[in-house]
């Protein structure tokens, strides 16, 4: 579908807004772009980075192109396993979780990524045949910006590089098996050199651990948010990592496979975010759009300042004008300050590019406003795979006691 207006259209009249959309074209394009990017690796592995957005209808999609399952939470790693994934094609990759979500996760046979020595430790003492991955801190500030920055030395995530002798002794003593290494750097990477140093820092903790079946180094590669905005050069990485990778195996005397964790970098482009214009109103500075929805439905703009181009899909040749799009919750709630946009009025509906990944998976029943429906589009046909939430579901786990 790529952006079709008329479709766009057709699918908010059919089932209102607001309303996500997701293209399955787009989808398959990405996923395609990133494995030829990486021709030269004979073993890769692409783990759909599925906290991008959970819908089991696109868990089972991925699962249908070849990829295999990234999750954070033993509840992503249960949807998986409903959309079809076998246990042993999910890596799971907690952080500050209880030891016993862990224990689940080898109950159910998941690939388990630790990133902290007091669990690994432990982890070691339980249940020392089974293996694990070993995620580490390269000490890289690499992302868009901070918040989206999970590899430097201040960042909770992973175990830091300079305490590998540690990890080592305790690997030792125990006898555990650790049958992968795996770094993840930060979200909205475009720095290339930046990226490859990291994977120098991660094959030299690498080729201290003798049986290793797979090297990681996650993902956070960059979309472009703006008309011919900036992007990761994925076929410059896989022609750069993959070289090097190669390289690296036959110095380890070993053929590994090389996995990566996209996410955003899969779906963000193939989700279109419908809402409808409920109001105008002018004030003494600006023109405000208030649409029927908030940052309970798309919280990115308001959460880190993320940017979605705004397009009146109603009059698409409309004269320009200059809006601020803000939503319905009771509180500030901005999508987008003095946009440059066609003109619009009251009933047209506005689509909010790039919001297939940490869009709906971050919706909200904030205001008690209810979850949007989401359309997938795939073989030039229309499915719905949400509906959209009523009452009832709203107080559904609610525990009505008498007064």
């Amino acid at each position: 579908m790529n952006f079709d207006r008329e479709r766009l259209l057709s699918a908010a009249q059919e089932y209102g807004t607001p309303l996500y959309v997701y293209d399955t074209e787009i989808m398959k394009s990405q996923y395609e772009r990133m494995t030829n990017a990486f021709y030269s690796v004979k073993k890769l592995k692409l783990n759909y980075a599925c906290k991008a957005n959970t819908n089991l209808n696109i868990l089972k999609y991925f699962k249908s192109l070849g990829s295999g399952l990234d999750t954070v939470s033993i509840q992503e790693a249960m949807i998986g396993i409903k959309a079809g994934f076998e246990p042993n094609e999910i890596i799971y990759t907690p952080n500050g979780v209880s030891f016993e979500e862990i224990e689940m996760a080898v109950k159910l046979g998941l690939k388990i990524n630790i990133d902290n020595i007091s669990v690994l430790e432990h982890f070691g003492h339980e249940y020392p045949d089974y293996p694990v991955c070993v995620r580490i801190n390269p000490h890289i500030m690499a992302g868009g910006n901070a918040k989206i920055s999970v590899g430097h030395i201040d960042s909770k995530f992973g175990i830091s590089i300079h305490q590998m002798p540690l990890v080592k002794r305790m690997v030792e003593n125990t006898n555990m098996k650790i049958n992968g290494i795996h770094m993840h750097t930060g979200s909205d990477i475009l720095d290339i050199d930046v990226f490859l140093q990291g994977a120098e820092i991660l094959f030299e903790v690498a080729k201290d651990f003798n049986a290793l079946e797979y090297l990681d180094f996650g993902s956070g590669f960059k979309v472009p948010y703006y008309p011919n905005g900036d992007e990761t050069d994925i076929e410059y990485l896989g022609e750069r990592l993959g070289e090097r990778f190669n390289q690296f195996q036959k110095a380890y005397k070993k053929e590994l496979t090389l996995m990566f964790e996209p996410g955003k970098y899969l779906v963000s482009q193939a989700g279109f975010f419908l809402a409808s214009v409920n109001v105008i109103k002018q004030t003494t500075s600006t023109v405000f759009a208030g649409v029927d929805s908030g940052f309970n439905h798309l919280q990115r703009p308001m959460f880190y300042g993320a940017h979605h181009e705004i397009v009146n899909i109603s009059n698409p040749s409309g004269r320009n004008r200059y809006y601020t799009v803000v939503g319905y919750i009771c509180e500030t709630d901005t999508f987008g300050n003095n946009r440059k946009i066609n003109e619009i009025k009251e009933n047209d509906v506005l689509c909010f590019m790039n919001a297939g990944a940490y869009c709906f998976s971050m919706a909200s029943n904030y205001n008690s406003r209810f979850r949007p429906a989401e359309v997938l589009w795939i073989d030039n046909e229309m499915h719905l795979i949400r509906r959209r939430e009523n009452i009832e579901d709203l107080l559904a786990s609610t525990v009505e006691i008498s007064f």
